[in-house]
This record gives C-alpha cells, sequence and structure tokens, in this order.
C-alpha cells in the first residue's frame, strides 16, 4: 500500500491495479425515501453532506440528463404510441411500439433520438465540483434495457431466434444514440473524470437472462463499442450488472472493463470467495456486502466483520459498497456507518 492518497488517487490506484493507501468505499445511492431518514437522524442537510459524513471516496454523476428535447421528451419511446412524452402511468400495460415487428422498414422509420439535443454543461460542472473525489460518469447506456423495452421482454428473447435482423436494426440506432452521446460527453468531461460508468441488468439471482450465446452475439457488441469510447478518453470503465453474470465475466474482460459493481453476494457464483478465486489481480471489484439480507438484519459488529472478510478476500484493488446502490429504509442507518467505518480502516 502507497502513502496517504485523495480519494480521486485512491479510485484511480484501484481502477489501474496499482498500489493504492487502502481498499475505497462508495456509500452507492440511497433510494430517495432513505435519505430523509438518515439525514434526520445524523441532523444532515443534505445528500452530499452525508457521503462527506461517511468518508465516502466517490461520486456518480450520471450523464442522462444532458438530453434536453425542447419538448421534454425523452430519448427513447418504447411505448406504443405516435408521439408526446412518455407516459409512466400507462407503462405495464401499453403495447411495446416493436412487439410484433417484422420490417426493418417499421424500425426506420421510428423517430430515434438526436444527438445534437445534447448539452452536458451542466453535468461537467457538477464533476468539477468534486475535485477531489473518485467521479462515476458517462451516459449510464442502459441499451439492452431499452432493446427490451422496445419489444417486451419476452418478444425481445424470442425475437433473438425467429428475427435476429430486427432485433440488431433495434440495437444498432439505440446503441449508435449511447455511443455518439459517450464521445461527445467525454470529449468534453476530459480529465475531470477519470471513470466511465455503464449498466444493463442481464443477470438474474441464479443465472443469465439469456445465454452466453446470445449475450455475445448480441449485447456484448455494444458494450464493446461504448467501452472503446470510454478507454479512448484515456478513462477506466466500471461495469454495472446486478445478478448471476460469472459466466460471462471473462467476455466483459476481453471487452476492455476495469470494474465490476454491485457483485449481488447473493446470487449464484457471485460469493466473494469464487469471484476472488477467478478474477482477483484482472479486475477491480465494486460492492459485495450484501443488502438482501445483511445490512437489513445483521448488527453493526456483524457488519464490520463481513466488511474485513471482503477485504481479506479480494485485496486491495476492491470498492467497499453494497451489492445494491440504492440503499432502502429497510437498512439500519448504523449498519451504514459500520460499513464505512470498516473500509476505512
Amino acid at each position: 500500500m502507497g502513502t496517504h492518497m485523495t480519494s480521486r488517487e485512491r479510485i484511480s490506484a484501484i481502477f489501474a491495479k496499482g498500489q493504492p493507501d487502502r481498499v475505497g468505499f462508495w456509500t452507492g445511492n440511497p433510494h430517495p425515501y432513505t435519505m430523509p431518514h438518515y439525514l434526520a437522524q445524523l441532523g444532515l442537510e443534505s445528500r452530499e453532506h452525508f457521503y462527506e459524513y461517511l468518508g465516502d471516496d466517490c461520486r456518480w454523476v450520471p450523464a442522462d440528463a444532458g438530453y434536453k428535447h425542447p419538448q421534454g421528451i425523452p430519448p427513447f419511446n418504447p411505448i406504443s404510441r405516435s408521439n408526446g412524452a412518455f407516459d409512466y402511468t400507462a407503462w405495464a400495460q401499453a403495447p411495446r411500439r416493436f412487439a410484433e415487428c417484422e420490417s426493418i422498414a417499421e424500425v426506420e422509420a421510428h423517430e430515434w433520438p438526436d444527438p445534437d439535443y445534447l448539452d452536458f454543461t451542466d453535468i461537467v460542472r457538477q464533476i468539477e465540483g468534486h475535485p477531489e473525489r473518485a467521479v462515476f460518469t458517462g451516459m449510464w447506456t442502459s441499451f439492452f434495457h431499452v432493446v427490451a423495452d422496445y419489444f417486451g421482454m419476452e418478444n425481445y428473447f424470442t425475437k433473438m431466434y425467429t428475427h435476429p435482423e430486427i432485433v440488431d436494426a433495434v440495437t444498432d440506432h439505440v446503441v449508435d444514440f449511447y455511443a455518439e452521446a459517450n464521445d461527445r460527453f467525454f470529449r468534453q468531461v476530459g480529465d475531470a473524470a477519470d471513470i466511465m460508468f455503464l449498466g444493463n441488468d442481464f443477470g438474474t439471482q441464479l443465472s443469465l437472462l439469456i445465454s452466453p450465446e446470445s449475450f455475445t452475439r448480441f449485447v456484448l457488441p455494444g458494450f464493446k463499442r461504448n467501452i472503446d469510447i470510454g478507454k479512448k478518453y484515456g478513462k477506466h470503465v466500471l461495469l454495472h450488472s446486478c445478478g448471476a453474470v460469472s459466466d460471462v465475466i471473462p467476455l466483459l474482460l476481453d471487452a476492455g472493463i476495469d470494474g465490476l459493481h454491485p457483485l449481488q453476494a447473493l446470487a449464484t457464483g457471485m460469493e466473494a470467495n469464487t469471484l476472488a478465486r477467478d478474477f482477483r489481480g484482472k479486475l477491480a471489484f465494486v460492492g459485495g456486502v450484501d443488502t438482501q439480507h445483511l445490512l437489513i438484519h445483521a448488527t453493526p459488529a456483524q457488519i464490520r466483520d463481513e466488511v474485513r472478510r471482503l477485504k481479506d478476500c479480494f485485496g486491495p484493488h476492491f470498492i467497499v459498497s453494497p451489492s445494491h446502490e440504492a440503499i432502502l429504509p429497510n437498512v439500519p442507518l448504523d449498519n451504514v456507518i459500520a460499513m464505512a467505518e470498516a473500509a476505512r480502516e
């Protein structure tokens, strides 16, 4: 371990597989319902004050709010409607735009997002406000979810076999937008941030949502295109996926990721010992402190013991963080504090 570092230096060393002075700590992104309870208990005024209280090394500043359509229309509208803003109320029941699609011409006729509506000025300003923190940023690049939303998930997975050319056409449009947006964003952000953070959930509690073969055919190329943009601008790349994704970690390493989040501890194949055995030294580990059971039910002393176990297991290239970043109100504040204190030991 090296001499004392700033948070930004520490996290960069972890991702670069260098010599950090200690492991890192990221609180994650506590749910909006959770924060008022925590702030009230501590007598703090803001989320940022909470992060400072915990000694959090990281800040997450996603770039997606940089899409500013003049009519407020979001970049992707998978609901089968001719125009207008996304209808959240009808989301669950609404037909998906390409659920019955059998024509590439129909895909091409859809109004896809225009990158010229992107304006990252406010996002870059937020990032520049954290010069000594490690900022995770970039478009969330959730193309797997977006494409699934355009078809409906069952239709999406079925069409991979029945109409792969339609899946390709929709995927290309979605990935094209994210690739262009990330290129414009990281060109503008310059040296203000070091870590590209992108996410798609493609794992369940037990396995992948699709086979490794389908993942390689339909999903991995989109990751590769966007990871390459992060590398083009000299960024470390952190990938988020909940669930059991160990079967494709080697593919993701080959595609260029530097770190994996959130290490869903109770999902098949995602226990710390297994991940460390297979990937220690190849990957920065971010997460791993179980939110499905441990953080909810354990005592602060048990939380500290688990964090120490994870640190021993993963080694220096580890950022202590919950196994799901959106900490819910059923997680006691004392356990979050214990997690942060054990990370800094």
